[in-house]
């Protein structure tokens, strides 16, 4: 039988297991997707160790909000779709009943999308969600535009990655943050118009110096936390702060620019919503078509080795996604 990694308990990376479940026949309107690769996300993290945002109803909890595979069999009334057509997971608002850390899938045909020509099976399973989440938060919520100067916290992780690749392809100007120097190179390789660590530098100083003294236009944060105040003074007045994660657990300070515009991006509240995801897709695709978005992955692990992924994770060094192959 088909194998699906589950958690009867939350704690640490060891509570994770894999199991063998039967396969699902898809429903009225439903596809059944052979996953290939899966990636491993901070959320999948915070939800194995019962820091989750919203319940998790236990035992047999499933992980898993993105991955990419072949359709394997189509539920009656389905269409544009055909069995073998390959597809990335685009919308897993069930994970925690029906994640994507499995050998196969039964979802909505409205929560597929096509696999863009060019991305390989790893690629894809790590191109959704960083780069949906970017591409909202900087597009559909902040309005980012040719020229708009935009501070990139986190830039190391996979969203932060997503964002300088989408800035640079609009036009705009990413200025990448990091908490170690020895990360600069490596960002400005990734195409960073500039750098700032913060082990020796000021976020706002050195934002003001790279923006000629104006602040930025758009500040990007995965971070929030107490630093959030200080954060806030990199920001030009009306400038606007999108903030799409919690990497820091510890309360957020409010911030210390009262002229800001302040967005809580949540990406999966879009993915629901069809027509942004149509619009998503296709700039998305035509980015990988032309060469402009390309995920980083930074390590690969097999389905047995779920543990070792999470303990990885866990870490806090990746540059770039996680991903495991099925």
């Amino acid at each position: 039988m088909p194998r699906v990694v589950v958690f009867d308990e939350t704690g640490g990376p060891e509570v994770l297991r894999v199991v063998e479940e039967p396969v699902v026949e898809p429903a009225t309107g439903e596809v059944r997707v052979r996953i290939e690769a899966f990636a491993v996300n901070p959320l999948d993290q915070m939800v194995r160790a019962g820091q989750s945002p919203r319940p998790v109803r236990l035992p047999n909890a499933r992980l898993g909000v993105e991955g990419t595979g072949v359709i394997d069999a189509l539920g009656s009334g389905v269409t544009g779709l055909a069995v073998g057509d390959p597809v990335i997971l685009a919308a897993l608002p069930e994970f925690a009943t029906k994640g994507a850390y499995a050998e196969y899938i039964t979802v909505s045909a409205s929560q597929v999308v096509p696999r863009p020509a060019g991305l390989d099976v790893t690629d894809a399973a790590a191109f959704w969600v960083t780069y949906f989440t970017a591409y909202g938060a900087l597009v559909e919520r902040a309005g980012m535009r040719p020229g708009d100067q935009v501070l990139i916290t986190a830039a190391s992780g996979g969203v932060g990655r997503a964002a300088i690749q989408i800035a640079n392809q609009i036009g705009a100007v990413p200025i990448a943050v990091t908490r170690h120097t020895a990360k600069v190179r490596s960002l400005l390789d990734a195409g960073a118009a500039a750098v700032i660590a913060t082990d020796r530098e000021d976020v706002a100083e050195s934002t003001r110096r790279h923006t000629a003294g104006a602040g930025a236009d758009i500040i990007l944060d995965a971070v929030l936390g107490p630093g959030l105040a200080e954060l806030s003074l990199a920001a030009r007045l009306g400038g606007t702060l999108a903030v799409v994660g919690w990497l820091d657990p510890r309360p957020a300070s409010f911030p210390a620019n009262p002229s800001l515009t302040i967005h809580r991006y949540m990406a999966f509240a879009d993915m629901t919503d069809p027509q942004t995801v149509s619009r998503v897709a296709a700039f998305l695709s035509a980015g990988v078509r032309t060469g402009a978005l390309r995920p980083r992955v930074d390590r690969v692990f097999g389905l047995d080795d779920i543990v070792e992924a999470h303990r990885y994770l866990e870490k806090g060094t990746p540059e770039g996604k996680i991903v495991v192959t099925v």
